[in-house]
């Protein structure tokens, strides 16, 4: 029976849900899912744990690899048009093994998109899988019908345009795969890649760009002998961290600032991240840019979280190596100073003063627990106060224009972490714990770290579009069993 022990298997802070079923295999009199008002039954016999391995990895031996940014069919100063296609490919993750994955554009990590603040974005994404699938903008403010709900599906063989308005300011976004019942496993199997918008103030800061401003999408994976990714194991056994899609890679630089984008595209796991040589520099956080530079020591980032931080590589001679540590992982990227270079980039002592927030006119309770009362080897049901998703059920009614307090916090009295999402808006952490937060997520956010006893509290404005959007874990196989809610915003 899949109880609370196996389910904590993977430790507090990277624990998941293990033997979740496998829902996109064909279906067998013995494994059926089922669609009843939007949240999938599923009726499966236990799936058993697979146990992968630990390939032998040379450190450092090969160059992290930057994702192309996506060119556009059209482009003038009102939107931009492109095009994009879902399909199975391979990946040499592995030296010498070609790894079954899924990819935008044939690519395990996909193309940048690099849109600009105020002009729109059309992207038509086809789906050449044999399986549903649809496409999220995590951290856009989208019309509801573009947001990728979770039922609102691209068939095999059809396509489907996206509309993105871009008005919001400039800030480190990411699409993914967002099918209900598919989200996780499409995820992990590659489903992801960049999406930054910029705009003309931040620009003015004159922080490092061009080539000198990096995305790096990080995430953790587990492969079996042939070099096929293990899906829906434990959690811990992920022990594997890929920067681009790479495993322990390098990456050449000038003596110059660098502007890295970190995204934490993982599934579940907590990355504590440090410079061996010193402290970094936060200028951004998911929503754009904080108030002024934070200097960290670490850098802790939760599923889906996102960080802009600034490397200034002149303090380093040429031939120098700088290595980007995690907590558990140990070394997982490598920086190699190469070349001295003209710097005219800069870091200034203000960023983008954060506006006062408005008066609250109510305030939330979310709870993010899980019922075991299930039958013997069936996943337990994840739950948003008490209630596990259904497409039906509109869980909270917003007013547009309004501004809500939330109080977001985990009751699971064996310190289940989760990270939290919140569709349509950027929100502000108001405490943590009872405290101020962190300085390095004292900006604009759509995801934060839920750390059990240790309430967090924070504020949005529910501005600009109505209609029907999400709120849940982002811990993806936690929302896979129904840790989801709506909100319906109303005129």
């Amino acid at each position: 029976m899949l109880n609370r022990r196996t389910l904590l298997a993977a430790g507090g802070v990277a624990a998941g849900i293990v033997a979740v079923p496998r829902l996109l295999e064909p279906h067998t009199a013995d494994s059926e899912a089922v669609a009843d008002g939007g949240h999938v039954h599923v009726h499966t016999e236990p799936v058993a744990l697979r146990q992968g391995v630990r390939p032998a990895i040379v450190p450092f031996a090969k160059p992290m690899p930057v994702a192309p940014v996506l060119k556009p069919q059209i482009s003038n100063p009102l939107f931009e048009v492109y095009q994009l296609r879902i399909r199975k490919c391979e990946a040499e993750i592995l030296p010498g093994l070609r790894t079954p994955v899924l990819g935008y554009e044939g690519r395990f990590v996909g193309p940048t998109i690099r849109a600009t603040a105020g002009r729109r974005t059309y992207v038509t994404f086809a789906n050449e899988l044999d399986e549903t699938t649809n496409v999220h903008l995590h951290g856009g403010h989208t019309p509801a019908r573009h947001d990728g709900h979770p039922m609102d599906l691209i068939e095999p063989g059809r396509s489907r345009q996206y509309v993105y308005p871009n008005e919001q300011q400039g800030a480190s976004l990411w699409y993914h795969g967002h099918g209900h019942g598919t989200e996780a496993d499409h995820v992990y199997r590659g489903l992801q890649g960049a999406y930054v918008i910029e705009d003309r103030a931040e620009a003015r800061l004159r922080l490092p760009s061009g080539a000198y401003d990096v995305p790096i999408l990080l995430r953790d994976i587990e492969f079996d002998p042939a070099g096929n990714l293990v899906v829906f194991d434990n959690p811990a056994n992920r022990d594997i961290v890929l920067a681009n899609g790479v495993p322990q890679p390098y990456f050449r630089v000038s003596a110059r600032k660098y502007r890295f984008r970190l995204y934490n595209t993982a599934l579940s796991k907590y990355f504590t991240l440090s410079l061996g040589s010193g402290p970094m520099t936060v200028v951004a956080t998911d929503g754009g840019l904080l108030s002024a530079p934070v200097q960290v020591q670490e850098l802790e980032l939760g599923s889906a979280e996102r960080a802009d931080i600034v490397v200034d590589f002149s303090k380093f001679p040429v031939g120098s190596q700088v290595v980007l540590s995690e907590a558990t992982a140990g070394p997982i990227l490598r920086f190699d100073v190469v070349t001295e270079e003209r710097d005219d980039s800069r870091v200034p002592d203000v960023l983008r003063p954060l506006p006062v927030l408005p008066a609250a006119v109510r305030e939330r309770d979310i709870n993010l627990s899980f019922d075991f009362n299930v039958p013997i080897g069936s996943p337990p049901n994840g739950m948003i106060n008490g209630k596990t998703f259904e497409m039906d059920r509109v869980d909270l009614t917003v007013k547009r224009g309004t501004s809500e307090i939330w109080n977001v916090h985990s009751t699971d009295p064996d310190g289940v972490h989760h990270t939290f999402h919140l569709h349509l808006v950027q929100f502000r952490v108001l405490e943590r714990g009872g405290l101020p937060p962190q300085p390095s997520e004292a900006g604009w956010k759509d995801t934060v770290r839920i750390v059990p006893g240790e309430p967090v509290r924070i504020q949005a404005q529910f501005t600009g579009y109505t209609g029907r959007y999400l709120y849940h874990c982002h811990f993806l196989e936690h929302s896979l069993i129904g840790m989801m809610g709506q909100m319906e915003i109303v005129p």
